[in-house]
Order: C-alpha cells, then structure tokens, then sequence
C-alpha cells in the first residue's frame, strides 16, 4: 500500500508566505518480474565463441611473438635459447627476406590497381538493365568462391612451358616461336602469378562496387543529365565522389589481401628458381616448417604483420582526409 508524506517548505515573497507540498511516493512501481539473470543471457551465448577465439587466435599469436625472440627448439630434448631481437635484426641482413618483400610487394602493386578498375568496370555495366544482368554477375562472381588451390593448380598447367595451353595458343597464332618459361623465372613468373589474383579478385570488387552504385541516389544522375553532362562527366562528377568511400574500403581490404599472398606462389613456384619468386608469406613456410626454424618464421610472421598494419594505417589516413575534403 502506498504511504504518502507531506514535505511543508516555507517561502517568502513580498511579504507573503507560500506553502508548498510535495507529494513523494516512499513505494515506486513494483520491480519488473523478469529475474536479473536474463540479462547474463547474451554472454552466455557469446561465451564458446569468445573462448574459442582466445584459444585458436590470441593464444597463437601471443606464443608466437614468444617464440621469435627465440632459437626454438622443435624436438624433445632440444635445447631452446633466448636470443631477444636477434632474428628480427637478422631479417634486415638478409637477401632472400628483402627479395621476397620486393616480390609481395610487386604483386601489390601489379594486382590492386588492375582489380579497382576492371572490378568498377565490370560493376559499371551489370548494374544497368540489360538481358542476363543476373547470369553475367554469377559468372563473375564464381572464381571469388573457388578454392585458391584448385585455380593454382590449374593456371600452372596453363602456363606450364612445355605443354602449357597459353603457350600452345601463342604458338598456334604464330604470335610466339618458342615456348616462354612463364614459371622459370622471376618476373615472369611474378607477372603470372598477378594475373591470376587479379582473375580471381575482380569478382568481389565488382560486388562490393555493385552495391555502392546502386546507392547512388539516381536524383543525382538525372540533374546532372539535365544540365546537360554526358556519362563521362557525370561518373566522374557524381558516381565517383558519391563511393569514394567504398572505393578506400575496397583499395585497403585489396592491399591488405595482396601482401599476405601465398597459396598461389607456393602452388605455382614454390618460391623457386633459387628462392627468386618468394612471397614474404612462403618464405616464412618454408623457414617454419621445411627448415624448422620457427623462431626466424615467427619474426617474419610479425614484422609482415607490422608491415600491413603501417600500410593500412596510412591508407586510412590519406583516404579520410580525401573524404573530408570530398564533403566540405
């Protein structure tokens, strides 16, 4: 039962008094009935994952970064020593290390730009309203979903010197009069192995584009149509600015998918001839696991890592301050 007091303040004001009462309720509202341990539900439910995550990924990284400033002993009984920053100094006087951040880095280069333009190409025509729109996006879209070894595998049949179809073609045209060693040596190789990223990656670019053209407010398309732009000068003047912002997000999601390359060039080089075609990635492998230097493959692990984080961080950087200007 509710139970009332009477709070009585006096005031005074041109020479007269004024009562106030203030009805407070001692008894609110009765308590929801819902038991307070509902509320510990969502955790509950997010728990395994969460656990997981720290025992499949966090975990892992955080062993590794102890491991690299060790000479770590694989096999049972092997002395492990505390080396401290050695291997990391030791990437820095090493060729094969500086060779294969040269070819990642090539690739990045090689394969970004290719996979922004053909990706917002192909995006520019199949989001129009043209028979098979649907079927021509599928078939775009299935080299994204296909399994990176099985692609590997069958690019290098196809540009194998020997009984490579590529190299049957060119010679069949008479463009070519002997067979080219595209995986025999370094860029060559670099170069065929960019080929399939960007075959690959246009797929994913086009979708993600997709998405951002059909937000473009058509508003904007039809005004700049009145006041009489052509197709050239309303994309640049009004489809580009308007996805500026999924053009940073696909160019950072690409840089930071091209420096960690490494099915493709492990399945169609090897790192080979003579360590010539290693990746950062594939280096690390074969430190890791064919040498079994695991101290030396976490520092290159982690300073790749560093690496990407410094890259993406500039990215961000460069690309906001472009949106910023973009609204003002």
């Amino acid at each position: 039962m509710r139970q009332l007091h009477k709070l009585s303040l006096f005031s005074s004001k041109s020479s007269r008094s004024t009562l106030v009462s203030t009805e407070v309720l001692t008894n609110v509202l009765p308590r929801p009935t819902r038991s307070s341990k509902a509320g510990l539900i969502p955790y509950l439910f997010l728990a395994p994952g969460f656990l997981l995550f720290l025992l499949m990924i966090v975990y892992p990284i955080i062993r590794a970064l102890q491991i690299s400033f060790y000479n770590w002993g694989v096999f049972p009984g092997s002395k492990t020593t505390f080396v401290g920053f050695h291997q990391y100094v030791h990437e820095f006087h090493d060729p094969v290390f500086w060779r294969a951040l040269e070819n990642s880095s090539f690739y990045t280069l090689f394969t970004v730009p290719l996979q922004i333009f053909f990706g917002l190409l192909v995006a520019l025509l199949l989001v129009k309203k043209i028979p098979g729109r649907g079927l021509f996006r599928a078939l775009f879209y299935i080299p994204v979903v296909t399994s990176w070894v099985v692609v590997s595998l069958l690019f290098k049949f196809l540009f194998s010197t020997d009984s490579g179809f590529v190299n049957w073609l060119l010679n069949s045209l008479h463009l070519s009069s002997h067979n080219i060693g595209w995986l025999d040596t370094r860029w060559p190789s670099m170069i065929t192995i960019g080929i399939l990223g960007i075959w690959k990656g246009v797929g994913w670019s086009m979708l993600i584009f997709l998405a951002a053209l059909m937000g473009v407010p058509e508003s904007l398309t039809e005004a700049a149509a009145i006041d009489g732009a052509g197709p050239w000068r309303t994309f640049i003047s009004v489809t580009l600015p308007a996805i500026r912002l999924t053009i940073s997000f696909v160019t950072i999601m690409l840089v930071i998918g091209s420096l960690n390359v490494f099915t493709s060039a492990y399945i169609m080089t090897g790192g080979g001839p003579q360590q010539q075609t290693e990746v950062v990635l594939s280096y690390m492998y074969h430190q890791a696991f064919n040498f079994l230097d695991f101290g030396y493959g976490s520092a290159l692990a982690f300073t790749l890592a560093m690496i990407v984080f410094a890259v993406s961080f500039v990215q961000m950087r460069l690309f906001r301050g472009g949106v910023s200007r973009v609204v003002r």
